[in-house]
């Protein structure tokens, strides 16, 4: 891809990871285009990227719509984001280094701090270092054709809704479950990092399953 297309394919996915367009949504090639701050060209070869890893839906004479999963694609889509995630910490249980510590503690104690905002949480500051979190413990793992195995199931709505519905007590097990997990990788201990990542991942499956029901 161009720079530009590169430019256009983080903007997009990450307004679709805040929640800007909602699934089912068309998307507008020339809103896309100004937001992003590119031509049209490239945001159409971004949205065949991210067509092709599930986000968006190209339709012949339509155009482009953020794409709406079924109950049955949900259910599908974390139980394999919790097998290859366990592996994921497993692996960066045995390989994690000081560093690598250091900026996983650093996102918990980050979370904690948006769960005590007054009034309510900061769930755009928990949805930014979630991710961080994450892709820190994937370059631990140390596994590139892992990471972009998990890349391509990881729906960008769907962790936004989640979040974003979470209560309170939702969003303190989830980090609990984050700072679990910094305690596996410390001790350099796979199978717990297994075990807690299947654990963590399940329970955000139930939240969001909770409200298509």
């Amino acid at each position: 891809m161009s720079k530009a297309a590169d430019a256009a394919y983080e903007k997009i996915g990450s307004l679709i990871l805040e929640g800007h367009f909602k699934p089912g949504e068309h998307l507008s090639e020339e809103e896309l285009s100004r937001l992003s701050g590119v031509s049209r060209t490239p945001v159409r070869e971004a949205l065949r990227r991210l067509a092709a890893e599930y986000f968006v839906v190209l339709r012949p004479n339509q155009g482009a719509m953020v794409a709406v999963w079924s109950k049955r694609d949900i259910e599908d889509l974390f139980h394999m984001r919790a097998m290859l995630e366990g592996m994921a910490a497993a692996h960066a249980a045995k390989r994690r280094t000081e560093a690598c510590l250091e900026r996983l503690e650093e996102c918990v104690g980050k979370i904690d701090q948006a769960l005590l905002c007054p009034g309510k949480p900061d769930i755009d500051t928990f949805l930014s270092e979630n991710r961080a979190f994450h892709r820190h413990l994937m370059e631990a793992a140390d596994s590139p054709r892992l990471s972009a195995s998990i890349s391509s199931l990881i729906a960008p709505a769907v962790v936004s809704q989640t979040a974003h519905n979470y209560t309170a007590e939702d969003l303190t097990r989830s980090n609990a479950h984050h700072r679990e997990l910094v305690g596996a990788l410390r001790d350099q201990d796979p199978e717990l990092a297994d075990t807690i990542m299947k654990m963590h991942i399940r329970a955000a499956a139930n939240s969001y399953l909770s409200l298509l029901d």
